[in-house]
């Protein structure tokens, strides 16, 4: 596995690799500012400025920015593709969020922390990844989306199509294991185990 993750990262040229790296810096810093929130504020962290919706889905980034870095650190297409669409979730739900901060005060943009680092990063995400998508996807010609479930079943097919040592075909809907063969009557059950 770590030889082909090498081999993947080779493969690209180097302002793919650094792009993806910032990436995963980026991701990174995301995941450890909103599980700070959630540390410091609990389950309701953004509840006193983000109407549900964004709360749900601010508190579902501390799962999608990890998976973010793990699969760009894996090179997928799927990483950069959730990439572009977390960030362009985030930056519009800060967006929103910070929107009647900005009317009263538009310096607000202007803080180092919070919306400006978050916009500038949105952006960079949003204008690289079609290129780097498509950088990423000639790794993996004729690849599409559907197809690691389709390797990962047909993997599991060929494993349970064996028919010998008792074991059942998985494609015809069968359970792919062993399974006990029933047993041939052995005679009459005692009265009171019989159901009435």
């Amino acid at each position: 596995m770590r030889e082909r993750i090498r081999g993947r990262w080779s493969g690209l040229p180097a302002w793919a690799r650094w792009t993806l790296a910032v990436y995963s810096i980026g991701f990174l810093e995301g995941t450890g500012a909103h599980c700070l929130d959630l540390v410091r504020g609990g389950i309701h962290a953004y509840a006193s400025f983000a109407p549900l919706p964004l709360q749900v889905f601010f508190v579902c980034l501390v799962l999608l920015d990890p998976l973010v870095v793990v699969l760009v650190g894996l090179v997928r297409t799927e990483g950069v593709r959730l990439a572009g669409g977390v960030m362009a979730l985030d930056v519009l739900g800060n967006w929103i969020v910070n929107w009647p901060r900005l009317q009263e005060d538009p310096a607000w943009l202007l803080r180092p922390v919070g919306l400006l680092p978050i916009t500038l990063f949105g952006l960079f995400v949003l204008a690289s990844s079609p290129s780097v998508h498509r950088v990423v996807a000639r790794l993996h010609p004729g690849r599409t989306v559907g197809d690691s479930a389709k390797t990962a079943l047909n993997s599991w097919g060929r494993a349970a199509d064996r028919t010998a040592g008792g074991l059942r075909r998985a494609d015809s809907g069968e359970h792919p294991g062993e399974l006990p063969r029933p047993a041939p009557p052995s005679g009459e059950l005692p009265r009171e185990d019989r159901l009435p």
